[in-house]
């Protein structure tokens, strides 16, 4: 069955200027590290103290430019990008640990380059995904939390979702446990939000070290696209 990405204008009327990178995965076995070290992973904790060298944390440019975007649509109290937790984490000498090899990878090449970076399983999403603007009550199940009742989304909050409910809440800060990607996970749709222009050289070096780790360690070629408001929506 064809299923499309697509970016909603609703959101380029709020974010004309963000790049997205758009990657897909298939055949993934995420059960056996084989060559890949969980050293990479460590010294991505170490690389990404040199994106926040200020303090508060708030003081440094890409913590910033997330808070700035967050302070442009509804959101829930207190949720920030996940890159800022990340780097959070990693500045306190608390870094990031081995989870399996997909999220190590893709832990690494955030925690080296300052992006949020996603990876869901595609077989859970249901019709095509879109990144838009809620328009409010959409059930969203939270990564970490066992809760039997969905929480919904906030009237004007920027949102991931598919046919069936919310795939991330506020933009890029929490993603639904309905679509997690799992050790069991063998095909995978991964997104990249850059939204500082004079970045796009650093984006585009992050896109091609994901790809390039998932070649070398689990033998997999990721298929990307770039997202922008000219190429809104992609095939996959």
């Amino acid at each position: 069955m064809t299923q499309k990405f697509i970016v909603d204008p609703e959101f380029w009327d709020i974010f004309p200027d963000v790049q997205i990178a758009f990657l897909t995965a298939h055949g993934v076995d995420n059960h056996s590290y084989g060559d890949l070290k969980k050293s990479r992973l460590a010294e991505a904790n170490e690389k990404a103290e040199d994106w926040v060298p200020y303090s508060p944390i708030s003081k440094n440019p890409i913590i910033a430019a997330w808070r700035e975007a967050f302070s442009k649509f509804k959101t829930k109290k207190g949720a920030r990008c996940a890159v800022e937790a990340l780097l959070k984490r990693a500045s306190k000498g608390n870094g990031v640990g081995a989870i399996n090899p997909v999220v190590d990878l893709y832990n690494t090449v955030s925690l080296t380059y300052a992006f949020p970076l996603a990876a869901e399983d595609m077989d859970k999403i249901v019709g095509d995904v879109h990144l838009g603007v809620a328009k409010g009550g959409e059930p969203f199940f939270p990564i970490g939390e066992a809760g039997e009742e969905p929480e919904e989304a906030l009237p004007g909050e920027v949102i991931y979702r598919d046919d069936q409910g919310v795939i991330s809440r506020c933009w890029a800060w929490r993603d639904s446990a309905r679509v997690e990607s799992t050790e069991d996970t063998q095909n995978i749709l991964f997104y990249m939000e850059n939204i500082q222009p004079e970045r796009k050289e650093d984006h585009e070096k992050a896109v091609q070290m994901l790809k390039d780790s998932f070649k070398q360690y689990l033998h997999v070629d990721l298929e990307d696209h770039l997202i922008t408001q000219d190429h809104p929506e992609v095939t996959f």
